[in-house]
């Protein structure tokens, strides 16, 4: 193995079982044997100095290409070792510190994400193949991060609690009408129109999600309810009684952040409730992370809550509520990772290995950065007055379980009628 590597990899790595193979033959181990031992060897000289310079980004590259495979546990257990030994303060070597470094100060222009710049990196990635997300999501197709009231929820519950808990905080009365902003597959729009008898109107910028909640809408027959439009929401001129945002803020980028609460603040009515959930950090400020911005999430990045807040500030709206939700995309990330794995044939047959090779990666490395790094999901409720929502939390819970008792009640009507009416009178959310 190349000495340089070697040594950075003992500086590192003092708690676990970890075993290197370089590509001469030889085999290292580092750690102090607790733990399940993993495995990992590495094919080529290229990828061996690659990572040694750069691992960030040059080993999920090896991976992804082959250059780099785990022989005894799996990917994940090579980023717990990694991170768990970093840990707040970790050790790096000083010119990885000096590469971060400089992705921070860019991370500016890498997101400079215009009407047209944005439409292409959405583009990226939300327009694969609609088949491959049935692999691995769950029945509704939502795609961000689930709320596992009890741990012993499946996927399907935990993101079905996730909607009632967004729709309790949106307090959504009959009739009034919503925007969805980054609309998804279109499942939350379409929970919001069936639930409250409200009318939805959801904004993306992919034509494969467009098409395929376009077509949910028509089957369950709430197309007169629920409009999806591939349209950006800095174009938007109507004014809404209410306004979700789930899994689309990270793709706005840290220099648009005043337009788009500038613009938020002008499309919400004077009694009007937003929640906006998004991925963010517990820590400072940072860069996106290489391998995520190069073949993920162009233009993508993660917020820490200091850089939000004051552009919030700006716009003139008022933050009610502010919930930090820890360890729940983690657990949604390995049913994820699970689920994809599993399917890993047909994923394989729909591209190729490097790309099942790519998104393995993607989805232990998201989960391992949930677990042992600082990333969590917050959601902020904005209102225009500070009298719109109640005194205390308490119509929260309330809601969540209202709604709990409606669809276990209306759960048998659903499978017998072929097109799901709109709801029969719910309590409005917070009575």
């Amino acid at each position: 193995m190349n000495i340089l590597l070697q040594r950075i990899i003992d500086r590192l790595v003092r708690t676990g079982n970890l075993s290197v193979t370089g590509p001469n033959g030889s085999t290292h181990t580092f750690g102090d044997g607790t733990g399940e031992p993993v495995h990992v060897v590495i094919n080529t000289r290229h990828a061996e100095r690659a990572i040694a310079f750069d691992p960030m980004l040059a080993l999920p590259e090896a991976f992804m290409e082959g250059e780099l495979d785990v022989v005894e546990g799996d990917i994940l257990g090579v980023l717990r070792i990694a991170f768990q030994n970093m840990g707040p303060g970790g050790i790096e070597a000083s010119w990885t510190k000096a590469v971060e470094g400089l992705r921070h100060a860019f991370r500016r222009f890498y997101q400079l994400n215009t009407a047209g710049r944005s439409r292409r990196n959405v583009q990226r990635h939300y327009d694969l193949s609609g088949e491959l997300y049935k692999l691995f999501l769950d029945d509704d197709m939502q795609y961000s991060c689930a709320y596992f009231e009890r741990p012993d929820m499946t996927l399907e519950e935990a993101q079905l609690a996730k909607k009632r808990h967004i729709a309790a905080k949106l307090r959504i009365k009959p009739g009034q009408n919503v925007l969805d902003i980054g609309s998804g597959w279109g499942g939350l729009g379409l929970y919001l129109a069936r639930t409250f008898d409200a009318d939805v109107l959801g904004v993306t910028l992919s034509t494969e999600q467009h098409a395929v909640a376009t077509e949910r809408a028509n089957a369950e027959g709430l197309e007169n309810h629920v409009h999806f439009e591939l349209r950006d929401y800095r174009h938007l001129t109507e004014r809404f009684d209410r306004i979700v945002s789930v899994g689309m803020f990270e793709h706005v980028g840290v220099n648009h952040y005043r337009t788009f609460f500038d613009k938020v603040a002008t499309l919400l009515k004077p009694d009007g409730v937003m929640v906006l959930h998004s991925i963010g950090r517990s820590g400072p400020p940072s860069a996106t992370n290489a391998f995520i911005r190069k073949h993920i999430f162009p233009g993508g990045y993660i917020p820490a809550l200091s850089e939000v807040l004051p552009h919030i500030e700006k716009s003139g709206l008022m933050v009610s509520d502010v919930e930090v939700l820890r360890m729940h995309y983690a657990d949604t990330l390995k049913a994820w990772r699970e689920r994809f794995m599993a399917n890993r044939e047909r994923a394989k047959e729909i591209y190729d290995e490097r790309f099942c090779r790519m998104w393995e990666f993607y989805l232990a490395g998201s989960e391992a950065a949930f677990r042992w790094q600082d990333l969590m999901v917050f959601q902020i409720q904005l209102t225009r007055r500070n009298d719109i929502v109640p005194l205390t939390r308490d119509y929260i819970g309330k809601c969540e379980k209202a709604l709990s008792m409606h669809e276990a009640a209306h759960q048998p009507e659903a499978e017998t009628v072929k097109k799901p009416q709109r709801s029969r009178r719910l309590p409005e959310a917070g009575e």
